[in-house]
């Protein structure tokens, strides 16, 4: 199929600054509430040197993307089906040299990227925590980028420091934020707001609010289980959440969607981190 032909796609990075926050589990509930509706949606575990995404899931995958790295396997055979039709391609488990790609390493994921093309409507990027140049690279090739935080001080502090990272070094001035794992509608907002005035005054930059999730015992009783809890718990308080936020992500007019898969690729080859 020709670039020119191929179909808009949206490339979403979820990103947190802290770990624990629920940043994976978060990205596995906006697949499923994507594919919902009547999207097509692969989920990238970015986190390359510790797989999250299928853990949280219960996949069985017989290759990760150490297997691309190493030449022995191409993208498509990679990618495993998660439920509801989500797509996924995993992570590895315990490599640390895949903490921070090299530049033959970058040049080999985009050369998979390019050849690879299943019709898919959303890439969301599931990156590793903190602030690493894995994380800046990815986060940096995407057209969007949601922060994921909580109600903790350190949590609200690492967010910050991310969006800081990327606005100073990477002139990235574009954020969504999702508020994990608060009592309610109030906390959420608050949480929001706190994060936002330091932004606006410190790095003159606007937040966009997305939502938040509720503390709601259905979420850690998934996991337990290796399921997500809008897959399990269809009905819960958290899953009602997650579906106003896909709504609201899938409804949004989006300036930063350019194209296909290959503005995915621009982004990373200019991501030099």
């Amino acid at each position: 199929m020709d670039i020119a032909e191929r179909k808009t796609i949206r490339t979403i990075a979820v990103a947190s600054g802290k770990g624990g926050v629920g940043k994976t589990n978060i990205t596995a509930n906006l697949a499923i509430g994507l594919s919902r509706m009547n999207n097509r949606v692969l989920v990238f575990d970015a986190d390359l040197g510790l797989s999250n995404i299928d853990v949280i899931l219960n996949l069985a995958n017989k290759y990760n993307i150490n297997h691309l790295f190493n030449g022995e396997k191409q993208l498509k055979d990679l990618i495993v089906e998660g439920p509801e039709g989500i797509l996924v391609l995993p992570a590895s488990s315990g490599i640390q040299e895949l903490t921070e790609l090299d530049e033959f390493q970058r040049l080999r994921l985009i050369e998979e990227f390019e050849s690879y093309d299943n019709g898919i409507d959303y890439l969301l990027i599931d990156t590793s925590s903190g602030i690493s140049s894995n994380v800046a690279f990815f986060c940096m090739a995407a057209q969007e980028i949601v922060i994921v935080t909580s109600a903790e001080p350190t949590a609200m502090t690492d967010a910050y420091a991310l969006m800081k990272v990327l606005f100073t070094k990477y002139q990235e001035k574009n954020f969504k934020v999702l508020v994990n794992s608060v009592k309610n509608e109030r906390e959420g907002t608050d949480v929001f707001r706190r994060l936002s005035t330091a932004a606006e005054r410190f790095l003159s930059i606007s937040l966009d609010y997305i939502g938040f999730i509720p503390l709601d015992s259905s979420v850690p009783n998934a996991v337990r289980q290796q399921r997500a809890f809008l897959d399990m718990y269809p009905d819960c308080e958290a899953s009602k959440s997650i579906l106003k936020i896909t709504d609201r992500i899938n409804s949004a007019e989006n300036n930063n969607v350019k194209g296909t898969l290959q503005f995915f690729l621009g982004g990373l080859l200019k991501a030099k981190c």
